[in-house]
Formats: C-alpha cells, sequence, structure tokens
C-alpha cells in the first residue's frame, strides 16, 4: 500500500483534492484518512480534535467508510477517527486513525491502558470497552490528559 506525504491536515475542500478513503501518513508515522463529513440528523458541528464515527443512518450500516459525522446516534457504533479541521457539511478533509493524539473532550470514563470504543460514548469522544463485541478503536495512553492511541480502522 501506498501513502500519500506531506499533507495538509487542517485542509477542508469543498470538492474532493483526493479519493475519499485515501490513506496519507506523516513524517512522524501517524496516519490520517480523507474522508467526507455529514453532521447526521442531530445536525452535530465537526469540532477539530473531536471523534468522527462511520455515518450510518439512524445506527443502520450501509458499509460507508468514507463518510463520517459526530453524531453518535447516526453511526453503527465505529469510530473513524478524530478530525483534524471543522468540517462542514459535505466538505472533504482528514481524519486521523493511527498514533498518538490529543482529542479535544475528555474520555467518557476509563484510564490510562483501557481499551476504547464509540459504544457508550457520547458525541465527539470515547468510552472504555466493555463487551468483547466493542470495536475498540483506540487506546488510553493518558486519560486525564486526553492522549490515545488510535487504532482507528482504515
Amino acid at each position: 500500500m501506498s501513502y500519500i506525504m506531506g499533507i495538509d491536515l487542517t485542509a477542508i475542500d469543498a470538492t474532493a483534492k483526493f479519493e475519499p478513503g485515501t490513506v496519507g501518513q506523516t513524517d512522524d508515522g501517524k496516519k490520517y484518512k480523507y474522508v467526507s463529513y455529514n453532521p447526521g440528523a442531530g445536525a452535530v458541528a465537526a469540532v477539530a480534535g473531536n471523534v468522527a464515527y462511520y455515518y450510518a443512518p439512524s445506527g443502520a450500516s450501509a458499509g460507508a467508510t468514507t463518510v463520517v459525522t459526530s453524531d453518535l446516534s447516526d453511526s453503527a457504533g465505529l469510530g473513524a477517527g478524530v478530525l483534524q479541521a471543522v468540517l462542514t457539511t459535505g466538505t472533504f478533509g482528514w481524519v486521523q486513525v493511527s498514533g498518538a493524539a490529543t482529542i479535544t473532550p475528555a474520555l467518557t470514563a476509563g484510564a490510562d491502558g483501557n481499551s476504547l470504543t464509540a459504544v457508550g460514548a457520547t458525541d465527539g469522544t470515547l468510552d472504555v470497552s466493555a463487551l468483547v463485541t466493542d470495536a475498540i478503536v483506540a487506546y488510553a495512553v493518558d486519560a486525564s490528559a486526553k492522549i490515545i492511541m488510535c487504532d482507528f480502522p482504515q
């Protein structure tokens, strides 16, 4: 697999500059995925540093892996990555999918070393995985400082 290098992580594109789903990598080894944004039925605005989820209207996934939302109720409980910019409806940008990240909101719960999931979280954040069926998308590195190790599906 090849990766795009030298990407502008905070760019907000009205039209796609890359194929949605493209993965880029920075010099520090962190990976990012190019996606489009949908605010969902709850019209939840994107916030840079918040977690986004794969868009699944009313929680029913249709297999979309290039459209994200901050509206957890309009996802199937699967985190997509950490937003790098304030995307608006239909715009394109990057979410971080691997490597260390500091998120904007506090985790719903948890301690250092805990496995994290979107299941049970609130909009824009993650919660501690309670069940073996939860999709683990990150790990708490320093829960009190909101530092996570991203391991979102690409």
